[in-house]
């Protein structure tokens, strides 16, 4: 790494002679030609991110040398380029994004990771693909230069490690060395991604579809996996290179948070269950919490007195039963060895005062998924969930039948949506009016310009329409005219976040930063959990580390949605079905 950072300039004029098009000829048919997620590892000078951001793809480009990576952000300030400091085998940060990829390319790269870590790299790399994802690996025959040691490759190893995990190599072409050295040639190998490639979704249809259930919980338990994935993905950990490790205090939480209506209901869960008897975590403190509305029980939120006490009883039984109960009796088909493994712990003792930060959901316990099922709730649970749902109303159907009960058309289907967060806006407006009464500007996120209080609107950065989340973070000061009839619900472009990350960071500081330690606490508790944030432990949290995570949500729900982009013109109107201020 030493050589690549004392070397960078020299290194990157030299990978800037050859063009991307030249280098890629024999295989320029196979790259994606829809705007497409694209992951560039071992990203070099920038030249082959750069040509792919300049056709409209979204690139994630990891350089792990520090010299190289400021050189080519200097050369290459596309719009469509995240850079980021990561490595192989683990590539903790690019898997901390929640991203999942249809190209990614490895140019130059295989011949630096010792043979014992490529098992591992390969593993963390295809776990990265969409399902029909493509990977190119060039290999680099001949000998080393002598500052830059560089280990044999060979096609076959890539064949062996493709087969292993569920891929194939759809073709390979050997080139002569495009520098004119006469000992070097290369191979370009390019590896495809027939299914999800990791068996998760046989194992979770099993679950669904086939799996013995006396009660709801095995489908529940899955499902409270994919929301709080989803809502909460800066709380998972890697847990080695095969797993994620969730707070068995999120879990709970969520699990009750998605029951209070079924029993409310009174849906049964078992054959017999009537108003919540006979369910292990339905006691006296689930019950005291009869009046709370589900989307209050977030990451982040505060509970006082009996409430407090009410939730944290709640959640240790929520706990005890999820592993005592689901977790244990989700098993792999043929087996009696467990899907999810949990750990239960007592829990923080409390004051009058319960916070639902990290270090509260922590206490709780630790909940281990593996990781080809993490990704498959993630990446897939828009078609994962609406199986889960149906087969749920299913078995409540046949446990009403068995009691000889019915309930009136559509209330299944109420009790079981997930009710979302409200827009949430009126608290980040005191904040706005206060700083107006104060002789404080208020500025525009996306124009700059100085707003009046009439004239402002509260925009959720993100849009709620596609991700409802009203944090702190994603609260954000704009005209009102713009919000509405420009932005709308439409996704902020790369370019757009780049250049208005300055006028974010510092609308952070003067809101809520600078606003004591409640907000400021507030704040780092929400951004941890809902961004891919890297911090430690109820550590400080600065505007940069948010921007980070931010870019990487914005390019994971352009991904994952394909929602249309706004890049800033104001000369330019949003569709006119989409007039949704966001």
């Amino acid at each position: 790494m030493a050589t690549y950072d004392r070397r960078a300039q020299e290194f990157v004029a030299q990978y800037e002679t050859i063009a991307f098009e030249e280098l890629y000829a024999n295989i320029l048919d196979l790259m994606p030609s829809a705007p497409s997620a694209v992951l560039d590892v071992g990203a070099g000078s920038g030249r082959d991110a750069a040509w792919l951001a300049e056709r409209g793809h979204s690139v994630i480009a990891v350089e792990p040398a520090a010299g190289m990576r400021e050189e080519a952000v200097r050369r290459h300030r596309e719009a469509g380029i995240q850079w980021m400091d990561d490595r192989l085998p683990g590539l903790e940060r690019v898997h901390r994004t929640g991203m999942v990829f249809d190209l990614i390319l490895l140019a130059a790269v295989w011949m630096h990771i010792p043979p014992a870590d490529r098992r591992r790299a390969f593993r963390k790399l295809v776990t990265l693909l969409k399902p029909g994802g493509r990977m190119i690996v060039s290999l680099r025959h001949g000998p080393s230069d002598p500052e830059r040691p560089m280990l044999p490759v060979s096609r076959a190893e890539i064949e062996r490690l493709a087969a292993e995990h569920g891929a194939m190599v759809s073709r390979a072409i050997q080139t002569p060395d495009r520098l004119g050295r006469a000992d070097v040639s290369w191979e370009t190998v390019v590896v495809q991604l027939a299914d999800d490639g990791t068996g998760a979704l046989p194992l979770i249809r099993h679950i669904v579809l086939n799996d013995a259930k006396s009660s709801s919980y095995k489908l529940a338990l899955l499902r409270v996996v994919a929301r709080a994935a989803d809502a909460s993905p800066g709380l998972a950990m890697a847990d080695g290179d095969d797993g994620v490790v969730l707070p068995l205090g999120l879990i709970a939480l969520y699990w009750i948070r998605m029951f209070l209506p079924l029993v409310a209901a009174d849906l049964p869960q078992t054959p017999t269950s009537r108003n919540g008897g006979g369910l292990g975590f339905v006691k006296e403190p689930f019950r005291r919490l009869s009046g709370t509305a589900p989307p209050e029980l977030r990451v982040g939120a505060e509970f006082l007195g009996d409430a407090g006490q009410a939730l944290a009883g709640a959640t240790r039984d929520a706990a005890r039963t999820i592993a005592e109960m689901p977790a244990h009796y989700i098993t792999y088909p043929g087996s009696d060895r467990q899907v999810f493994d949990t750990v239960l712990r007592r829990g923080l003792r409390l004051g009058e005062r319960l916070v639902l930060d990290a270090a509260y959901l922590w206490s709780v316990g630790d909940f281990r998924i593996p990781l080809n099922v993490w990704h498959a709730l993630t990446r897939l649970n828009t078609w994962i969930e609406p199986a889960l749902t149906m087969e749920w109303t299913r078995l409540m159907q046949q446990y009403l039948a068995r009691q000889d009960r019915s309930v009136p058309e559509g209330q299944i289907a109420q009790a079981l949506t997930w009710l979302e967060p409200e827009r949430g806006t009126a608290e980040v407006r005191r904040l706005t009016a206060a700083m107006f009464e104060a002789g404080e500007p208020v500025f525009c996120v996306w124009t700059g310009r100085k707003l009046r209080q009439e004239g402002l609107d509260i925009d959720h950065c993100l849009p709620f329409s596609a991700w409802p989340n009203a944090d702190l973070w994603n609260l954000m000061p704009a005209d009102a005219r713009v919000n509405r009839h420009k932005k709308a619900d439409r996704l902020i472009s790369a370019e757009l976040l780049d250049r208005s990350a300055d006028r974010i960071a510092g609308w952070w500081e003067r809101a809520y930063l600078r606003g004591g330690d409640i907000l400021a606490r507030r704040f780092g508790r929400e951004a941890t959990a809902s961004l891919p944030v890297e911090a430690i432990l109820d550590a400080h949290i600065g505007p940069g580390q948010v921007l980070e995570g931010l870019a990487a949500k914005r390019l994971m729900l352009r991904s994952t949605q394909q929602l249309p982009e706004w890049n800033g013109n104001l000369s330019e109107s949003s569709s006119p079905a989409r007039q949704t201020p966001s």
